[in-house]
């Protein structure tokens, strides 16, 4: 596939070095030299110095034959006049945005080929945003992913010390939990992928990730850890898009406090927010901490654009009581950094955002992909078309498919049916398949399973 990819910065290199790997002819193009040589040093890609929205460069990247533009510049209306030229001058087929303001995606009449040609919106700081509401409603997850409208959940938690579960096989979870259907997906030891089987023995320390509805995520976290209390006060480091966005979504059901250096920002945040508490401060002063009852506090998360703010205010917070410690990395060298210190979850905008835009990417009936353990891993969403003839999964039982070394199928989403993958289970056309891929490098084999042959009219 040819892409586009307009933005050198954070989330554009990140998706440049995930296409890059993939066998897609990817050019990236920013204003900015030594962004773009550092890029080309890095990965196998064209890069074009210029504004993205401008013709003629637009010319120099391959627009006229491009597959697709994904605008991901720092300013939204570059990204949308760069759609709008894509499509005007050159009919490109598919054109991403990213758009941040609030302002503009209140109105999505804007976002149609009578007004503003964009097929994708894609809004970071929404999806930063959903990523640790729902991290928040799941107490002691590491990574909590929706498929089928949210039917279906994949949950990766860390298995303790005197887990139930912790010691045992995996074929002894149905004797836990009789009447709740679940499937382990993955298992990561040390850092490395196990695929998981009956006789797999979880170990303390394993991070695992399971599959299962929505209704029954509490009972199965329950088995490979001891459940956490449920969270009810929240601090939050950070009035910026993020941080306002965050504490608009909790303040109903949790007791919100959100701390802001800057006057303005702080000003903006209490006039805009209904129930949040909103302090005008530094969120790493251990005295204005303590003052606010830190100790007491469920979960502090520091959302501000300055990851090594984010990251000192966190480890205070951390250091001086509160219960888990969340801070938003753009930088992924400290990613791993500072998840093997106090901080419990580094959240990384470029992960959230990454697995989004691989579903517009991916070949075949793909719905839904997200991006797992910084791009090393994918979960998948597919739609299984066709008839045996024609499908190399429809008719088939899951023992019977073909999958790529470390691939599982994990579950079926049929109509409003949710079935646990089991090895005799089978495939029907129009069922949704929720699969794991713990080597990314597979991705082009599972494409091809979903792809219909020429046979099924």
């Amino acid at each position: 596939m040819k892409i586009i990819i307009l933005g050198a910065g954070q989330v554009g290199s990140s998706v440049a070095a995930n296409l890059a790997t993939e066998a897609n002819d990817v050019t990236v193009v920013d204003t900015n030299a030594n962004l773009l040589r550092d890029l080309q040093d890095r990965l196998d890609i064209r890069t074009v110095s210029g504004r993205g929205s401008h013709p003629e460069v637009l010319r120099q990247a391959g627009a006229e034959d491009a597959d697709m533009i994904l605008a991901v510049t720092n300013s939204d209306e570059t990204n949308m006049v760069a759609c709008q030229v894509a499509w005007s001058l050159f009919h490109t087929p598919t054109k991403v945005a990213r758009v941040r303001a609030q302002a503009y995606l209140d109105e999505p009449v804007l976002f149609s080929n009578q007004a503003l040609p964009i097929d994708v919106l894609i809004s970071p700081e929404q999806l930063v945003t959903d990523y640790v509401q729902r991290l928040i409603e799941h107490p002691g997850a590491l990574q909590v992913l929706d498929f089928a409208d949210g039917r279906l959940q994949l949950v990766a938690v860390r298995a303790y010390h005197g887990g139930p579960l912790v010691g045992h096989a995996l074929r002894t979870l149905r004797d836990h939990m009789p009447l709740i259907d679940t499937r382990v997906a993955a298992v990561f030891r040390r850092g490395r992928p196990i695929i998981p089987e009956g006789t797999t023995v979880i170990e303390a320390d394993d991070e695992v990730f399971f599959i299962a509805a929505r209704k029954h995520i509490r009972k199965v976290m329950g088995e490979l850890q001891r459940l956490e209390r449920p969270y009810k006060r929240i601090i939050i480091a950070g009035a910026g898009n993020i941080g306002r966005r965050l504490a608009r979504a909790l303040e109903s059901r949790f007791h919100v406090m959100l701390i802001e250096q800057d006057n303005e920002q702080a000003r903006t945040a209490s006039e805009t927010l209904d129930r949040s508490i909103v302090l005008w401060g530094d969120a790493a002063d251990r005295d204005l901490l303590l003052d606010e009852n830190i100790e007491d506090t469920d979960v502090f998360c520091a959302v501000t654009n300055d990851d090594e703010a984010n990251i000192i205010s966190a480890l205070q917070a951390k250091r001086l009581g509160a219960r888990k410690a969340m801070a938003l990395i753009n930088r992924t060298a400290y990613v791993d950094l500072v998840e093997s210190g106090s901080i419990d979850i580094a959240i990384s905008p470029q992960q959230a955002t990454i697995g989004s835009l691989l579903t517009h990417i991916r070949r075949g009936d793909i719905v839904k992909v997200h991006s797992l353990r910084r791009g090393a891993a994918e979960a998948i969403e597919a739609v299984a078309h066709g008839d045996p003839r024609s499908s190399r999964v429809v008719g088939r039982a899951i023992d019977e498919i073909k999958l790529p070394p470390g691939t599982t199928i994990g579950a079926i989403v049929r109509g409003e049916e949710v079935i646990m993958a089991h090895h005799d289970t089978i495939i029907e056309a129009e069922d949704h398949i929720i699969l794991f891929l713990v080597d990314k490098k597979r991705i082009k084999e599972v494409e091809r399973l979903f792809q219909v042959g020429f046979q099924f009219i």
